[in-house]
């Protein structure tokens, strides 16, 4: 018997949601409707003093007008850091981790090669003493893969795919600035959660090879993936906060209608100069 559809909408309330934003509440809430399960709200706020809390209403206020209701009580990451510490003092325990001291410069100096979040770490600190207060925890990868195996995960439109989470190199799971890195946190949470369908951008496609070996090393359940397009510019770039991407905020407070909004980008309708693309690349 198949499990109900559970997705999640997770914004980060560090800048005013934009169109991209709306795009994928609309695409993670439908996908849940059509077949009768259930829409979730996340709101993934511990990265440090980017946080803004004044911002989480405002995003509840963008998400109603769009029409979107949640089945459950808003979850915020900052309620489950116990459970981050947890995780991770497990993956310590289990000989995956090792503390690092060093500088995004340091690491610029030393690296040859790039993955999915950047330049991929030397392993500088890896086998060396480090004092470990203070410092960011990265995961052994060759260890993890080992210790896993291989691992296979699924793509609703993509379809299977074989596991490749060494791409990424020794990721750090445990920030210097942040309880637990997104991939730690967005992992525990959409287990703890029960999300069966994990609906995010293509651009955080690659994302999903580190998830699935989390999940094997964690023991969390596996669920499948719906990777979508995502709205771009006429550059091929993806709208972003950080780049003064249109605010949903000012369109609602202007009157217009959410609800014919958010139709329009169920049908493919988007204002001049907006399209659909990976977003990456």
């Amino acid at each position: 018997m198949s499990r109900m559809t559970r997705t999640r909408f997770a914004p980060s309330p560090n800048g005013p949601l934009h169109l991209g934003h709306a795009y994928a509440a609309v695409v993670a809430h439908d996908l849940a409707r059509k077949d009768g399960g259930q829409f979730l709200l996340r709101i993934e706020d511990i990265d440090g003093t980017r946080s803004r809390p004044e911002l989480v209403e405002e995003i509840l206020a963008d998400l109603a007008w769009l029409g979107l209701a949640w089945d459950e009580p808003v979850v915020f990451q900052s309620q489950r850091l116990a459970s981050y510490a947890a995780a991770a003092e497990r993956l310590r325990a289990m000989g995956l981790l090792y503390p690092c001291r060093c500088t995004r410069a340091e690491i610029a100096a030393a690296a040859h090669h790039s993955g999915p979040d950047g330049l991929i770490y030397p392993g500088t600190c890896k086998g060396r003493k480090v004092d470990p207060e203070g410092a960011a925890w990265r995961l052994d990868m060759a260890k993890a893969m080992a210790m896993t195996g291989p691992l296979t995960w699924e793509d609703a439109l993509a379809g299977p795919q074989r596991a490749t989470p060494q791409i990424f190199g020794d990721v750090v799971l445990v920030r210097k600035d942040a309880p637990a890195s997104y991939h730690l946190a967005a992992t525990l949470d959409d287990a703890a959660d029960g999300i069966t369908l994990v609906t995010r951008g293509a651009d955080l496609f690659a994302a999903s090879h580190l998830h699935r070996l989390l999940q094997a090393l964690l023991d969390l359940p596996v669920p499948r993936w719906h990777h979508h397009l995502l709205l771009v510019e006429p550059d091929g770039r993806k709208l972003a906060k950080r780049r003064g991407s249109p605010a949903l905020g000012d369109a609602r407070l202007a009157g217009e209608d959410g609800h014919a909004l958010a139709d329009a980008l169920r049908a493919g309708h988007f204002p001049a100069g907006l399209s659909l693309g990976t977003g990456v690349g």
